[in-house]
């Protein structure tokens, strides 16, 4: 899975929709609920469900992140399945404080 900033994905199996912006430093599955994530013109497998362990959601318009391996990517709709790469979920970055304008 070539990994390329602005490049869109889907779950196959969730609602979960993401957009990359930072591209991993090195090769790597995205996945979501514990299976691989699919191009945007691929057809989601009838009946699939996100693993149990798997399944704590993301939220639309949030970043997640794998910092150690530069990985960063922008929900554009939000599911039910654990986004990771390689079987490592990603981190929800916080969101940067702006300056006072005090």
């Amino acid at each position: 899975m070539k990994l390329t900033a602005g490049s869109r994905w889907k779950s196959a199996v969730c609602d979960t929709e993401v957009v990359i912006v930072r591209p991993p430093k090195d090769e790597g599955q995205l996945e979501c609920g514990g299976s691989a994530m699919l191009a945007m013109s691929a057809a989601r497998p009838p009946g699939a469900v996100p693993q149990p362990e798997r399944s704590g959601g993301t939220l639309l318009g949030k970043r997640y992140a794998d910092e150690a391996r530069g990985l960063e990517v922008l929900c554009t709709k939000g599911g039910t399945g654990t986004l990771a790469l390689d079987g490592k979920a990603l981190t929800l970055r916080a969101a940067t404080p702006l300056p006072s304008s005090d």
